[in-house]
């Protein structure tokens, strides 16, 4: 029975996401992996789907990723990874010592990912969840400042900041990203293969949900407002588009970037071979991964 992992179902499209799965395609099982037990159960209960079970761990340990990698005892044929998070600045460090944003958006995918390879078998499919925010021309009504990319070292050093720095380390975590699909496409082998998907603006979600009271209030009410406009999708239309993106047909080529469910390009800055590599490199560094993932990159 072909089985895939996901992150980030407990709520929100996520939640949406993983409840459609299991009601509209039966025969895959899905293995989540959330921080708190109790979630398979909650799925079951929900979708009267029994093909569910659960590892528990949290992304922001690299020590709980490796844990949760090495009890996966099956073979993949796909990876589903909604999970992330926003924080008010850019101080918040994961167990770590690796500022949050970064740590959870990116290097947690990147290690989980490393260690899950050997585990996908062909045709396969591993998704991950991006934000329009990468872009400045999409960039939310500029409530999420743009990004701005310094390096993964510099990236990944919690420093003192405010809101607006909080903000722009999602936006800027988001083109990370991009840019670890990109070079991911690069290395997998043939039949596996990797999208960045962006939900869009989807109002209702707990994404802000560490912002103070006036910013979240804020965000509520923007997204209020836009709920009935074509810029945002609802949480329940988000997550049938993402599980059918990966559960469904194909969607495109290995590496693409795929928005509400349209294959489009993503950011001009976020095609940035040097760049990719060498968030690639300092990943697997950081990772503690020493450098061996990057022996498998397909040759051109």
């Amino acid at each position: 029975m072909s089985t895939i992992l996901m992150t980030g179902a407990s709520r929100g499209l996520g939640r949406h996401a993983a409840e459609h799965l299991l009601r509209h395609h039966p025969d895959r099982h899905l293995l989540v992996l959330n921080r708190r037990p109790g979630l398979a159960a909650e799925l079951t209960a929900s979708t009267g789907n029994r093909n569910v079970s659960e590892i528990t761990g949290d992304l922001a340990s690299f020590a709980d990723i490796r844990r949760a990698a090495a009890r996966v005892d099956r073979p993949l044929d796909g990876f589903l990874g909604n999970a992330g998070l926003q924080v008010r600045s850019t101080l918040k460090a994961t167990a770590d010592g690796i500022e949050m944003t970064f740590g959870v958006n990116v290097l947690a995918y990147h290690l989980l990912l490393n260690l899950l390879l050997p585990k996908f078998t062909a045709p396969a499919r591993i998704v991950v969840v991006g934000s329009d925010v990468h872009n400045p021309e999409t960039n939310t009504l500029g409530l999420v400042p743009p990004p701005r990319w310094t390096g993964p070292r510099e990236l990944a050093r919690p420093v003192e900041g405010g809101p607006e720095d909080g903000r722009r380390a999602y936006a800027t975590s988001k083109l990370g990203v991009v840019y670890l699909v990109h070079a991911l496409a690069r290395r997998l082998p043939e039949g596996v293969d990797a999208y960045t998907y962006n939900p869009g603006l989807v109002p209702g979600t707990s994404l802000a949900r560490d912002a103070n009271p006036v910013a979240r209030a804020l965000f509520a009410g923007v997204g209020h407002l836009l709920r009935a406009t074509p810029i945002a999708t609802g949480p329940a239309e988000a997550g049938r588009l993402l599980a059918e993106v990966m559960a469904g047909p194909r969607p495109a080529e290995s590496g693409a970037y795929i928005s509400r469910g349209e294959v489009i390009p993503s950011s001009a800055e976020s095609y940035d071979e040097r760049r990719e590599e060498q968030l690639w490199a300092d990943a697997d560094e950081l990772c503690g991964l020493g450098g061996t993932s990057g022996e498998r990159r397909r040759s051109a």
